[in-house]
């Protein structure tokens, strides 16, 4: 169910909100955490409210989508309210800012804050330098950007190591998970030797492959270098080495290990809710994305 409502206030908002739990049976008992969802793209936030319900089935949550509208226009507050079918397994707020309440976040989240529970911000595009001291940043006690849609990824992913504070986090970063569990899993066949070296190749546009080679420059003493061409990570061992490619757009990865037979795998490119239902599984800070932040500085290009 989708109800619209233009021109409004946060005051009247709640006043739905209690009016179709109690008609409608809708309830928010059990809901584990509040999502505050700001979008600057209006176009997109579809998109971004479905990759919310998704993730919302594995996490129940109230999901606030705050997209400011047109700066230029009239001061106004519109909303909208989902629930049941329309909204998985949360119940979804999406304020539409106006005029000068554009600037004005923070100040319209938090009369739909759920008392008691834990607040994630999430910003699908466009994300603030300092995300922990941005209005909504300091509501959260986890804060997920995502540096692939920026205009430069690279510079992006990098000044997320200035900007960093415990509880940051980037999509980037669970876009490669599936990534860092094979190539830890095949590091775990004999023979056992040293890395020293990696190479890191893939299109300069996505951070998450810039990800990897941070995360991989934070854990082995060995040069790490980052190419443009194909999605592929060569480890090179002392006597062996170890290969994980992709075809960009495919599904299945090629592992190949020197002295052992080529090994089919399937690793497809993770989808936004699926990374973030992932990031939504812990509230604590994330020490190893740090270090990968960290690595980053090691990591030479070609």
């Amino acid at each position: 169910m989708i109800i619209d409502i233009p021109s409004t206030t946060t005051e009247q908002i709640n006043k739905k909100l209690v009016e179709v739990r109690e008609t409608g049976g809708a309830v928010t008992l059990g809901r584990v955490l509040t999502l505050v969802v700001c979008t600057r793209d209006s176009e997109n936030a579809e998109d971004v409210i479905d990759a919310a319900n998704e993730a919302s089935r594995e996490h129940p949550c109230r999901v606030i989508v705050v997209a400011r509208g047109d700066r230029s226009a009239a001061t106004r507050l519109d909303a909208q309210i989902r629930v049941g079918g329309d909204a998985g397994a949360s119940e979804v707020v999406v304020l539409r800012l106006h005029g000068e309440l554009a600037d004005h976040e923070s100040s319209v989240v938090v009369p739909f804050l759920l008392p008691d529970t834990p607040v994630v911000a999430w910003w699908p595009d466009k994300s603030p330098p300092f995300p922990a001291q941005d209005p909504v940043g300091r509501l959260a006690i986890r804060r997920i950007t995502d540096a692939t849609g920026a205009p430069d990824p690279l510079s992006t992913i990098k000044s997320r190591l200035q900007s960093y504070s415990p509880g940051d986090t980037d999509l980037a970063w669970s876009r490669i998970t599936y990534w860092r569990a094979l190539l830890t899993s095949a590091l775990d066949q004999p023979p056992y030797e040293r890395i020293v070296s990696a190479t890191v190749s893939g299109i300069p546009e996505e951070p998450a492959v810039d990800m990897i080679a941070g995360w991989l420059a934070s854990r082995i003493d060995g040069p790490v270098h980052r190419e443009a061409g194909k999605l592929k990570v060569v480890l090179q061992r002392e006597n062996s080495s170890v290969t994980l490619s992709r075809p960009q757009t495919g599904k299945t990865a090629t592992l190949s290990r020197s002295g052992a037979p080529d090994s089919l795998v399937s690793l497809a490119r993770r989808e936004t809710r699926d990374c973030l239902a992932e990031e939504l599984r812990r509230l604590d800070p994330d020490e190893i994305y740090h270090a990968a932040l960290a690595g980053l500085t090691k990591v030479t290009y070609e």
